[in-house]
Parts: structure tokens; C-alpha cells; sequence
């Protein structure tokens, strides 16, 4: 569910639970685990205003007590650097939790303290989850519970998330903090001395004016966001009365600051948390050293040396295709047949015997038609690449994959997390649109998305085959795979050129390979797998009824005469090819299909149904193949992109790359004429 101000499904889940409990941790420590075994995964969506990066909102219930979760963006900090950051900042201080429940990798302890300290800076009452505390340990880590507990002064609890472990007694610690208003109790968290001195001086400055905080933050957090200089919080204060004092001693302390230490008080503040996380694991983590490294860490080096690491990449994506077009396929087949078998045929004869054959009879047969293409196309290929997209992100190869690719990824404005999204897109571009997601700011997934439709889906590729490979040779099926590519390279260049801003970069932290849990891989591909279907169904069957209304009552053919002077005069086409090229936005193999229906109907002959040479040349089912290739795959992409990127930029995406096929259409064809096709 969506909701135009995220501190509205805030405030709502705060009207109907007892408790909220706020859950954070970096990206890859496991987080979605916990909130997915804590909640069932029944989630509502809240993005911010502006903002792409979203919020989860859950319910879970133990015991009488109901427990509402905000479950924040992965990130490795808080602050208004990135999208993901700022939003992550936001839940928590929208949401104003009972509780924070932050989960910290046990592998990377002196990484995952540098937000504990800003949580810990924020005053929320928190529990922490140490997590993956069985491959620290076979890693030779042995970290002091007890210690770090004291240390950061709140509970910890050892968990392995994938595995479920710990969590109940995680939840129930949580609720007791919430209850109770068990705030932190911090031994020594303090920086350099020299910066101590001026966030005191700051603190006592802001104590001492009594000044009106929205947020009622402790007053060292203030002082340290605005030291910080902190965009937001600037100018959330210097518009509130009797800050502006504050807000000058803040601007001479961060000047004097960058006098002391030759970097930007930020940047100072910064590194001074980096060195007191790494002195607290330090005082808490032992480090045995082993002489062979694990099965897991080799795996690790040989995905990410270039010499091993891009043969295994080829493979492990020619598995994912192989996966997903044959096992898709198969499911494809399985789908179709069942529901035309159970449903569509005995409907089509329920609807004609009661209601006769007429206009609208037929169009809601387009309807059942549309499911079938949902069956057939969509539906099939999104289950199987999340269940694959789900196993490769619970072993680890993720990450590799984001780091060997990363240095070419960045010519195209990308880092190497847009790598795998794109590469499904050859089976279904509907999931790898959602698979964005991996990256933090619009401008990478605008580019990402648009990189993404200009692969063709495995849909796409039955036409190429279907009608040029089988009818004009595989050289010239090639020939569209080739030109298709050069587009999309030199799009790719292009936009990372045109469009303002700059890759965020790879952030992120590297981990040896583990096994993946199956019961957190199933988990993880029905929660998404449900959330596509609720999402692309309902506008399948909707674009099925316009289209169909369109056709039964004779206007969809009326669009011939519109399209001639482009599709004949420009491409070469038979003026009916822009009626199946409409037509194809609901299904890319109906372009193929109709190609023959149309031929029948049109008179050419029954023979037609085997030889589309009869109705098109071998040009112009080149040209006719290629612009399919090229122009958007389908409404369920159209629909993906609108919920990852909002409907403006869909449209846009929409509009250029039909733009673009019309006219990389009409050039090849007016080559071919040149030079004698």
C-alpha cells in the first residue's frame, strides 16, 4: 500500500498497536530476515515525499500485545548523504519508536558499531541483535557479549537470523525495553578531546536556550547535527524562533574545527565514530588467525579475481538464463494449459451461451485472454527468478558480483549491484525492473531501468526467432541481437553523460560465501512473488478490456489510417503492423501471433499460417522484428516502472525508447532500400 505522506502510515500503525519498535542494520547483516520471520511478511509500503526509498510497515503479536515494526532501509548510517540514509533517519524520527531494535553483523563488528553510536547519539531505548554469531565464531571471532553490553549500555542478544534463531528472545527483549523506557546507559562513548570540547561547548549553549526541538532529541544529538552541518537540521531550526544564536556558535565551532584538523567538521565527526567503534570491538573481540582459509572465503576470492571471477559470471548467468527461459517455459506451458483447459475454455462457453456473440461478450473475453498472457509471460518467469534471485542473495554472490563488474558498471553510471537486474532482464524485464531496488539514488535506477527495457525479454526473443531466424536465417536474427547492443551501450554512455549527478558508488560490505537457507530463500520469493502479482494482474486485465474494446467494436483499425504515413511511409510496414505493434504492449509474442492471424484475415491464404512471407518480405520482417525488440516490452513493465519510479518517469521511458524504434526502424529500412535490402 502506498500513502502520499509516510508520517501518516506512521502515525496510523502508532494509533493501532501498543508498542512500535523501529528495525535498522546495514544492508547485508540479515535485517530482512528478522522482519520477515517476525511479521509473516504482511507489509505495507510508505515512501517519504520526494523520496523513492521505502519504509515497511508490519504488525506481529506476542503474547496480548500487539507490536507494530518500521522496518528502515538498509544503510550503513544516518544522516541526509543518500536517499537510503535520509529516509532511514526519518523513520525513526517520524516514527518516534518505543523502541530500536538494530541488527549488527558479528563478522564486521567494528563496521556495523559506527550506527549503534548514532543511535545510541539519537536516545532511543534499543536492543541490538547480534547477528551471524555462527560464521564470527567459524571464523575464528569470539566476541564478549557481556562487555559490549556494558560498553554501549543496552542488551544484546546472539541471533542467526536466517535460521530463526534468537528472535523470539530478541522480540521479547525489545517489548521489556519499550515497556519500561530502558534507555541506553553508555560507559566512555566519547571522541578526541579537542572535539569533545566543542560539542560540550554546543550541548550547554543549546541546554541553556530552552529552545523548541520537533523531535524532543537529547541535546548532544542536536549539537552534533548541526556540527555536522547537517542540511535539514539547519534549516529545520533556523526557521523555529531563538535558534539563530545557536546556529552561529554552531557555524564558528565548525570553522574552528576544520582550522584543527584540515578536514570539514562532518568529515571529522565522522572519523572520530569510525575510531571509537573500532576501539570498542577491539576491547571485545578476539581474532584467532587459522591457517586455511574457509570454503566460503575462497569462494569469495575466486568470484572476485578477474581471471576466475568472469568465467564463473558467464556460467552462473547462463544458468540463470537457462533457468529461467527452460523452467519458465515449462511453468509458462503448465499455466497456460490449466487455465485454458479449467477455465478459459468453459467460460468462452458460459459467456456465448448466455450471452451470445457481441461486442461485449467478446471484449470480456479479452479479459481471460489477458490472464492467460499473465500466466504465460509474466507470472511464470517472475517466480522462477526470484526463487533465483533469493538463493543467489542468501549465499553472498551477490556482492561479488557487484564488486567484479563495478569499474565497468561506472562508465554507464552504475555500480556493479545494477549488473544482475539487468542481466534478467534477458528472461523477464518485469522482475528486473523491481530488482532496482539494490540501488540508492533515482538517477541509477533511471538509468538502470531504462538500460533494462532496451534487453530483450525472452517475449522479444521469440519474435526475433520466430519470424527472422526462422524465415531470414540466424545471421540476421544476430544482426538485431548486434544492433540492440550497440544501442544499449551507447545509451547506457549517454545517459550516464546527460543526466545530472554521479554514481553513489559501491558501498558495501564483503563477506565470505554461506549456505543458503532454503526455508529464508522460499520465504523471501513468495512475499515478492505475491507483491507482482497484486500489482501487474490487475493492470494486465485492465490493458486486455481496452485493447478488446478497441477491437470488437472497429476502432482499433481506424488506428491504420493513422499510423501509414510512419509505419508504411517510414519503416516499410504494411499499414496493419501498426495495429500489432498497439497490439504487442499487452504481450510481445501476440506481435508474432497476430502477424499470422492478421494475414488470414486480410485473405492472404490458410498457407499464410506457415510462410509470413506471403504478407511481409524478409526486410520487413527484419524491420518488424527489430522495432519490437526495441520499443517498451509490455504493460506489466510499464506498470513495474511506474511502482519503482512513479508514472512520470515511466511514460518518459515509454515515449523515448517507442521514439527510438521508430527511428532506428525507419533507418534500416530506408538502408535496406539503398542498398538493395
Amino acid at each position: 500500500m502506498q500513502f502520499s505522506s509516510c508520517h501518516s502510515a506512521l502515525g496510523k500503525l502508532r494509533g493501532e498497536t501498543d508498542f512500535t519498535i523501529a528495525l535498522a542494520g546495514n544492508p547485508n547483516v540479515g535485517k530482512s530476515s528478522v522482519f520477515n520471520i517476525l511479521t509473516g511478511m504482511g507489509v505495507e509500503t510508505a515512501n517519504y515525499p520526494g523520496k523513492t526509498v521505502e519504509v515497511n510497515i508490519a504488525t506481529t503479536t506476542l503474547d496480548d500485545t500487539r507490536i507494530g515494526i518500521i522496518d528502515l532501509p538498509g544503510t550503513y548510517a544516518l544522516g541526509a548523504v543518500s536517499e537510503d540514509q535520509w529516509v532511514a533517519r526519518q523513520g525513526v524520527l517520524d516514527g518516534n519508536p518505543d523502541a530500536v531494535m538494530m541488527v549488527v553483523d558479528a563478522t564486521n563488528l567494528t563496521r556495523n558499531l559506527y550506527m549503534v553510536l548514532q543511535f545510541l547519539e539519537l536516545g532511543y531505548p534499543m536492543v541490538l541483535a547480534l547477528n551471524v554469531l555462527d560464521v564470527a565464531r567459524r571464523e575464528g571471532r569470539d566476541i564478549d557479549i557481556a562487555a559490549l553490553s556494558n560498553r554501549l549500555g543496552v542488551p544484546i542478544l546472539p541471533t542467526v537470523a536466517n535460521r530463526g534463531e534468537g528472535l523470539d528472545e530478541l522480540i521479547i527483549a525489545a517489548v521489556e525495553v519499550a515497556r519500561d523506557r530502558i534507555m541506553p546507559h553508555p560507559h566512555g562513548l566519547v571522541y578526541g578531546q579537542d572535539v569533545e570540547k566543542d560539542i560540550t561547548a554546543l550541548t550547554d549553549a543549546i541546554a541553556g536556550a530552552e529552545l523548541n526541538d520537533p523531535y524532543a532529541l537529547p541535546h548532544r544529538a542536536l549539537a552534533l547535527l548541526l556540527l555536522e552541518n547537517d542540511p535539514e537540521f539547519i534549516e529545520l531550526t533556523s526557521a523555529m524562533p531563538g535558534w539563530q544564536p545557536v546556529l552561529d556558535l554552531a557555524a564558528r565551532l565548525r570553522s574552528h574545527i576544520e582550522e584543527e584538523h584540515g578536514q570539514a567538521s562532518a568529515t571529522r565527526i565522522a572519523a572520530e565514530r569510525h575510531a571509537l567503534a573500532a576501539i570498542i570491538a577491539e576491547e571485545v573481540e578476539t581474532v584467532s588467525t587459522t591457517e586455511r582459509a574457509g570454503i566460503g572465503e575462497r569462494l569469495w576470492r575466486y568470484t572476485t579475481w578477474p581471471a576466475t571471477g568472469v568465467p564463473i559470471l558467464f556460467l552462473v548467468l547462463g544458468l540463470v538464463f537457462v533457468l529461467m527461459y527452460f523452467v519458465g517455459q515449462r511453468l509458462a506451458d503448465f499455466l497456460s494449459g490449466t487455465w485454458g483447459t479449467l477455465v478459459a475454455h468453459p467460460l468462452t462457453s458460459i459467456l456465448y451461451d448466455n450471452f451470445g456473440n457481441n461486442v461485449v461478450t467478446n471484449t470480456l473475453l479479452w479479459a481471460v485472454s489477458g490472464m492467460q498472457a499473465a500466466l504465460t509471460v509474466g507470472i511464470p518467469y517472475v517466480l522462477v527468478f526470484y526463487l533465483v534471485l533469493a538463493f543467489l542473495e542468501d549465499s553472498g554472490y551477490l556482492n561479488s558480483v557487484a564488486f567484479l563488474t563495478d569499474s565497468v558498471m561506472h562508465k554507464f553510471g552504475l555500480h556493479g549491484r545494477a549488473m544482475i537486474p539487468i542481466i534478467a532482464g534477458a528472461g523477464c524485464n518485469v522482475p528486473a525492473i523491481i530488482g532496482t531496488r539494490v540501488l540508492t539514488t533515482m538517477r541509477e535506477r533511471l538509468i538502470a531501468g531504462t538500460l533494462i527495457v532496451m534487453v530483450p525479454c525472452s517475449a522479444r526473443s521469440a519474435v526475433i526467432f520466430g519470424a527472422v531466424g526462422f524465415y531470414a536465417g540466424w545471421q540476421a536474427a544476430l544482426g538485431i541481437y548486434v544492433i540492440v547492443g550497440v544501442l544499449w551501450v551507447l545509451l547506457g554512455l549517454g545517459l550516464n553523460k546527460v543526466m545530472p549527478g554521479k554514481s553513489a558508488g559501491l558501498v558495501m560490505e564483503m563477506f565470505p560465501f554461506r549456505r543458503p537457507h532454503m526455508g529464508t530463500v522460499f520465504r523471501k520469493t513468495w512475499f515478492r512473488f505475491k507483491a507482482f502479482v497484486f500489482m501487474a494482474v490487475p493492470i494486465l486485465l485492465i490493458g486486455s478490456l481496452v485493447l478488446g474494446l478497441l477491437f470488437e467494436s472497429g476502432h482499433l483499425f481506424d488506428l491504420a489510417s493513422i499510423f501509414s504515413p510512419v509505419v508504411e511511409g517510414w519503416m516499410g510496414l504494411p499499414p496493419v503492423a501498426g495495429l500489432l505493434l498497439v497490439m504487442a504492449i499487452l504481450r510481445k509474442e501476440l506481435a508474432l501471433q497476430l502477424l499470422t492471424t492478421l494475414a488470414i484475415i486480410m485473405g492472404a491464404s490458410a498457407a499464410a499460417e506457415n510462410n509470413l512471407l506471403l504478407i511481409m518480405s524478409k526486410q520487413q520482417l527484419f524491420v518488424f522484428a527489430l522495432v519490437t525488440a526495441i520499443y517498451i516490452p509490455c504493460v506489466a513493465t510499464i506498470a513495474a516502472l511506474s511502482r519503482e519510479m512513479g508514472w512520470a518517469r515511466a511514460l518518459m521511458i515509454m515515449a523515448f525508447t517507442v521514439v527510438l524504434a521508430v527511428l532506428v526502424g525507419g533507418v534500416v529500412n530506408q538502408l535496406f532500400t539503398v542498398f538493395g535490402g
